[in-house]
């Protein structure tokens, strides 16, 4: 675990639980708004910025692209839909079973039969 993370939540306990009073808040809050204002904070975040700027068209291509091999699979083609026969359900855990819809279909609680 990287330091920065532990003292930024270090940071925020102390200030949400310090009960040193408005003036010891006030004064945090300064030291904070210094250490953000500064130049190496902001030629980080200007950098940051610059980077996200630069890889976007590059992260755009790669979710397209995912995208579509997504849409490839889940989308049945004209070979693999002759495959598919009947009415297909799936269990709680996800396993495919046939259905025959021509059975009635009952609940433990219900014992009629559903149309």
């Amino acid at each position: 675990m990287s330091k920065l993370p532990l003292l930024i939540a270090a940071g925020v306990g102390y200030v949400l639980g310090a009960r040193a009073g408005r003036g010891r808040y006030d004064q945090i809050v300064a030291q904070t708004k210094k250490l953000v204002g500064s130049q190496p904070v902001q030629s980080g975040v200007t950098k940051a910025g610059e980077t996200i700027k630069d890889q976007a068209p590059v992260v755009k291509d790669k979710v397209a692209e995912a995208a579509h091999k997504v849409a490839d699979k889940v989308t049945p083609g004209s070979d693999s839909s002759d495959d598919i026969v009947g009415t297909y359900s799936t269990t709680p855990s996800g396993n495919h079973v046939d259905v025959d819809e021509s059975l009635p279909w009952t609940t433990s609680s219900d014992d009629s039969p559903r149309t």
